[in-house]
């Protein structure tokens, strides 16, 4: 017992980075190696890897969500609390790796960020509500993005206005700076940061058709089944 114990304890009291999954990893592998267990080591899966519904994995479909999505839910935590902010974001398929936050200096999020934490981000087109005869059937269609982020470097003002630009094209489509709107002045840009993340990882899922339910496909038992469309453009 002493043999695991001590090991155990120098790694919690040496260590100066959030715990995460990684020591009870190798402490387990350790720990089976000593007590001679026959079982498969513990391992960590891959973030994005689909835990759920795997069939619905849609990897080539990540880009077209991302630029077609509206906001992001981003999550984060800092001293130990979890976070998820929902923030609107710019995405442009032709830097299908980068993804770009805008908001305050004072933002928990972008100080976490610039700080060089890590962030999980959502982005999710409902294009459907689907109802069923069956209460355990209703569902809802969709297409979704989770990916793992974290901030590359530093934006000068000039590339900053670039993409801020670039982010109101996409959310309000035609507008142009300088005939739609005034472009944003250094003194606005100096007054907000505007982040660029590098995609790690990523996993897109959907949800397509009509409910699955037991009774759902003949057209005289009673109730209703059907869906209610919601369609998102890409």
């Amino acid at each position: 017992m002493v043999r695991t114990v001590k090991p155990l304890c120098r790694l919690f009291v040496t260590t100066t980075k959030p715990l995460g999954p990684e020591p009870h990893v190798r402490f387990m592998d350790q720990a089976t190696a000593w007590w001679g267990c026959r079982a498969a080591p513990i391992t960590t899966p891959s973030r994005a890897r689909l835990q759920r519904h795997a069939e619905r994995a849609v990897p080539e479909e990540a880009q077209a969500i991302l630029a077609a999505g509206l906001v992001a839910h981003v999550g984060l935590v800092e001293r130990g609390q979890p976070y998820v902010i929902p923030m609107a974001y710019h995405y442009d398929p032709t830097t299908p790796q980068t993804l770009y936050l805008h908001g305050g200096h004072a933002s928990r999020l972008l100080r976490h960020l610039a700080s060089g934490g890590p962030a999980a981000i959502a982005v999710t087109l409902v294009d459907g509500l689907v109802f069923s005869r069956t209460a355990l059937y209703h569902s809802v269609n969709y297409r979704s993005v989770v990916c793992f982020a974290h901030v590359t470097r530093p934006l000068d003002v000039e590339v900053a206005a670039r993409v801020l630009e670039a982010m109101i094209a996409r959310y309000f489509p035609g507008r142009t700076a300088g005939r739609d709107y005034d472009a944003a002045p250094p003194l606005h840009l100096d007054a907000t940061n505007v982040v660029a993340l590098e995609i790690e990882e990523w996993s897109a899922k959907a949800r397509r058709g009509g409910p699955l339910g037991p009774r759902d496909h003949e057209p005289d038992a009673p109730g209703s089944a059907g869906v209610l469309d919601l369609s998102t453009p890409s």
